[in-house]
């Protein structure tokens, strides 16, 4: 029997979602059985749209060069079918004849595979349907960590290490929001710029605790007294007491997306309220603040190889489960050993509109930063190649006794 392959890529781009891409096109041509591999322009949408590309067409360099450019080759959505729109779905699937769909993307996206399968089985379509893990926000229920969150994370680390050298240079407050919603991995991932005890940052404010302003503006305070500066790591998803969204309570309601989730990202708003907060109450003059938005997630030139070659291996086992006959599910990420990984497939309901969060053991019992056990975590995530930095060693020089200034 002859197999036909749809594939598509939903959510938020990442610096390695198009190696999955390839890790799809490319396996299945390992397959004789395979006849043909369809993309879907722009998700899901693309699929309704009947929007497809022949990925039979495309050579192995060209895929190879795709394969290592960030962002979403073939296009990308946050619509979430409903029966409606899956037998919309359906009905493209089967003028194509295509019996095997794969959609990278996170948990939203793994939520949607779960519909679409579960409308195939009550439809009698026979349709092998495979979630292939992406998101920088790590948050995916069943995975030690996912495609994506490797690079983004290095990113971060790496933007930190450079405002570090910056803030000791030119010494005073600094505060960055890093993307995360509900779990704050990437936040946390700031750590990683330490090289020296007084480097920052000197805080990291995670969504998986409560944000106390108070806290906060007495926890710059001591470390402002203690270094003559203070760089800040905040979470874009820092809540109240309540749960709700710091963001939210300054700036009012804001736009929700298709899966109603708050948009935080696109307003460096925190930032500049934190920093107001900062100056007002402490008296600091020197404040600083930035939102690194959407420059985290498909940033040319700061990948991780770790990354890279997972993100294409969950695409080529993708095909492999399959075309195995392995029935419907999600490509998971599993650590053994140190380090090494392997590639369950696990059933589709573990991970589909779940959120896992940062784990106790990995936050530090203030709050305000993380373990030596994240460190353990992440650093073999980020790739051998983490750039070095460095510092004058800074002999002094006896002073000469000569008072400046004196006129006399």
């Amino acid at each position: 029997m002859a197999h036909k392959i749809l594939v598509a890529q939903g959510g938020g781009p990442t610096a390695v979602i198009n190696q999955s891409l390839a890790g799809v096109a490319l396996e299945a041509r390992r397959f004789p059985d395979v006849s043909h591999v369809y993309g879907a322009l722009q998700g899901v949408r693309g699929i309704v749209n009947d929007d497809l590309v022949d990925l039979g067409q495309e050579t192995v360099a060209n895929l190879e060069a795709v394969a290592a450019t960030p962002a979403a080759a073939l296009g990308s959505t946050r619509d979430k079918p409903d029966r409606k729109y899956c037998q919309e779905i359906f009905k493209v699937l089967k003028a194509h004849a295509i019996d095997t769909f794969f959609y990278i993307g996170g948990n939203d996206s793994s939520d949607t595979v779960r519909i679409v399968a579960e409308e195939a089985k009550t439809s009698d379509h026979g349709l092998r349907a495979i979630h292939i893990p992406k998101t920088i926000d790590n948050d995916l229920v069943g995975f030690d960590h996912t495609p994506g969150y490797p690079s983004a994370a290095r990113f971060v680390a790496q933007a930190f290490a450079g405002a570090n050298l910056d803030n000791l240079a030119l010494k005073g407050v600094y505060v960055a929001v890093v993307m995360g919603r509900h779990a704050g991995f990437l936040t946390a991932a700031s750590a990683l710029a330490r090289k020296y005890p007084d480097d920052g940052p000197h805080l990291i404010y995670l969504p998986e605790r409560t944000f106390v302003v108070d806290k906060f503006l007495a926890d710059v305070k001591t470390v402002f007294e203690r270094h003559g500066r203070c760089i800040v790591a905040v979470s874009e998803g820092i809540h109240d007491e309540k749960g709700e969204a710091i963001i939210s309570k300054y700036i009012g309601e804001t736009e929700k997306d298709a899966h109603g989730n708050v948009q935080l990202s696109g307003t460096g708003a925190l930032a500049d309220l934190l920093c107001e907060e900062v100056k007002a109450k402490l008296g600091i003059k020197r404040v600083r603040g930035d939102t690194f938005g959407y420059l985290q997630r498909s940033f040319v030139g700061c990948v991780s190889k770790v990354d890279q070659r997972e993100a294409r291996e969950v695409g080529e086992k993708a095909v492999q489960y399959a075309l195995g006959g392995a029935g419907d599910g999600s490509v998971a990420i599993r650590r053994v050993a140190d380090y090494a990984v392997d590639y369950p497939l696990i059933p589709l309901e573990t991970v589909a509109g779940k959120t896992r969060v940062m784990e106790d053991h990995l936050i530090n019992a203030a709050g305000n930063d993380v373990t030596k056990a994240f460190f353990d975590y992440l650093r073999p995530l980020l790739g051998p190649d983490m750039i070095e930095v460095a510092r004058l060693r800074a002999a002094k020089v006896e002073k000469a006794g000569v008072l400046t200034g004196d006129s006399s």
